[in-house]
């Protein structure tokens, strides 16, 4: 009958009662079974309704254009015109969009801590390569705030397919653009478990109450493992986990095993090295000097003596 605001409007005229009850407060809830009277008519709540649409390219994500263009409202019969699209594809991009009259739905895929992904098949103007793909997970600055991918890899030198959680302002563009590239060709192809694959261009389909229900049971999916050079000193090679020893290997050099089979460190040895050997390194780099530490007592280093024959004193 209305819109939200113009619900509020209605509500606060007293023109609503429930069970002969005028309601004039906005936060009373409405349970399944009351009978809803409008103006002396009976209502009843919208049947809930979620359609998948291929949107072609050229048609925009609006119930009205002031330029008289072709809206995706243009593609639907009249029963679906109340319905709300989730989430936009721009004018020129292509693909997978859902509509519906159902708020939780809508929330659940486009606030991105729910995680339906949303993933796009994208052609550009110039070869790809791994560095770019690298980039656009890690992310970048752009002017509708900072911009990333949850993964990405290529198809060709030319087609990459991106998944995103976020929904920036042409955000797939944008980020290929500050790499310096052009999209050429960008479609949706794929929403949480919802694909394109078997919708001609134009058409769309009512998804049953169990298809609805998956995108609420839906986890969200994990990232995929990428090889990469392991830290120094750290456990892994190249995003690979390394094997252990059990405790029936034989122990490593330099450890002993104990009685109950796990390796025991071994104990630090009594040796100390002298003063100026090459474990003990003065600071201005020099070494094989006899440096005695200061504060330490007793009697100097004893220094051998010189070779060849004794001239005298002064010679000394």
């Amino acid at each position: 009958m209305a819109s939200r605001r113009g619900a509020e409007e209605i509500i606060l005229g007293g023109r609503v009662s429930i069970n002969g009850h005028v309601i004039t407060e906005l936060a009373t809830q409405v349970q399944p079974d009351d009978k809803v009277v409008v103006d002396g008519s009976p209502v009843r709540a919208e049947m809930p309704v979620v359609i998948a649409l291929n949107k072609p390219k050229g048609y925009l994500c609006s119930r009205g254009d002031k330029h008289e263009r072709m809206t995706i409202y243009d593609l639907l019969p009249l029963k679906y015109q109340n319905l709300h699209h989730v989430g936009r594809l721009d004018k020129e991009s292509e693909g997978l969009l859902l509509l519906t009259n159902r708020g939780d739905l809508s929330h659940r895929i486009i606030h991105p801590s729910q995680g339906a992904e949303k993933e796009y098949e994208v052609i550009v103007d110039q070869p790809l390569n791994a560095e770019v793909m690298a980039k656009l997970v890690k992310g970048m600055m752009t002017e509708e705030g900072f911009a990333r991918a949850e993964r990405a890899w290529m198809d060709t030198d030319y087609r990459a397919h991106i998944v995103l959680k976020m929904g920036l302002k042409r955000q797939i563009r944008m980020m290929f653009y500050y790499l310096g590239y052009e999209v050429t060709r960008l479609t949706r192809i794929r929403i949480g478990w919802l694909k394109l694959h078997g919708l001609a261009k134009g058409a769309y389909k009512e998804l049953t109450p169990t298809e609805v229900e998956r995108f609420f049971k839906e986890e969200p999916a994990k990232p995929r493992l990428t090889r990469k050079p392991a830290a120094e000193g750290d456990e892994e090679s190249e995003g690979l986990p390394v094997r252990k020893p059990s405790a029936r290997s034989k122990p490593a050099h330099g450890k002993k095993s104990g009685p109950s089979g796990r390796f025991a460190e071994e104990k630090p040895s009594r040796f100390k090295p002298r003063p100026g050997s090459f474990s003990q390194r003065s600071h201005s780099g020099e070494t094989g000097r006899d440096e005695r530490p200061r504060g330490r007592s007793g009697p100097p280093a004893r220094r051998p003596a010189p070779r060849g024959p004794r001239r005298g004193p002064k010679s000394r």
